[in-house]
């Protein structure tokens, strides 16, 4: 049965925008640990990378609407890459080691998951905020 849950990803130092908007994003089922949501959003991201990639598109275009709208996220973006596809197993493989090694934290919420198998603590409307600590972490 597909669950919503809202995502912020942050990165430390200076943020020009007060609060950056949580993102939704539809997942299969309803996470109960972290390694769960991180696997589901990490496999959503690259089927939404590899769907976008094939479009076709020679030269994109933002409304202003959609500029306004990724700018709320933290990035505006307008070009699309093409190349090969992203392989999940890996990308999932480079999320928990990027967990695993401090790249990102997360929280659910005010409360930081900080293992693997953290149970997710559900409330209503519940947020999830992803903070990366190393400049050199890509996003």
């Amino acid at each position: 049965m597909p669950f919503t849950v809202q995502v912020r990803m942050k990165k430390l130092g200076k943020q020009k925008h007060a609060d950056i908007q949580p993102v939704p994003f539809v997942l299969d089922e309803k996470p109960s640990t972290l390694k769960e949501l991180l696997v589901s959003l990490t496999e959503l991201g690259v089927k939404q990378y590899n769907a976008r990639k094939d479009e076709g598109q020679i030269l994109s275009y933002l409304t202003k609407e959609e500029i306004e709208a990724q700018a709320a996220r933290g990035k505006i973006s307008s070009g699309l890459r093409g190349g090969e596809d992203a392989d999940a197993r890996k990308a999932v493989e480079n999320t928990i080691q990027s967990f695993e090694d401090g790249i990102f934290r997360v929280f659910a919420g005010e409360k930081e998951l900080t293992q693997l198998s953290s149970p997710i603590p559900w409330t209503e409307n519940m947020v999830f905020t992803l903070v990366r600590l190393t400049m050199l972490s890509g996003w």
